[in-house]
């Protein structure tokens, strides 16, 4: 029943933009705390960025000031608008939520409940 679909990974030129989407099929969708996590061939899922219940976000060093998240909770939606791309930010970049999670367990893969199929995101140099 519960279902995260992520979208809008592709191909870009370095310096370029993207922004990436999650739709979920959760119930009560504004009660859950959101994150995307990216995982690198070779390397363990690593956090990105997530938001609050009330959509405070948090950012990992690697990213901030150049990767936006954000929610919309009236569309079951998060996003994550990522400028400035670097080649070392190619990855597969999935989409979490976790009803009960604590912030202060966010940056840890093993917390969250659900997690989407991940979108392929490649920066060329």
């Amino acid at each position: 029943q519960v279902q995260l679909l992520e979208s809008g990974g592709g191909l870009v030129q370095a310096g370029g933009s993207l922004r990436l989407s999650c739709t979920a099929s959760l119930s009560g969708f504004r009660d859950y705390a959101l994150a995307w996590f990216r995982q690198a061939p070779g390397k363990e899922r690593e956090f990105v960025a997530a938001v609050t219940r009330g959509g405070a976000g948090s950012y990992a060093d690697s990213v901030r000031n150049r990767f936006f998240m954000s929610r919309d909770n009236a569309k079951n939606s998060v996003f994550l608008q990522m400028n400035s791309l670097k080649p070392e930010d190619t990855a597969d970049y999935y989409c979490a939520a976790d009803s009960t999670i604590q912030t202060s367990d966010y940056m840890s893969r093993f917390q969250w409940d659900y997690w989407g199929q991940g979108t392929q995101v490649t920066v060329s140099s």
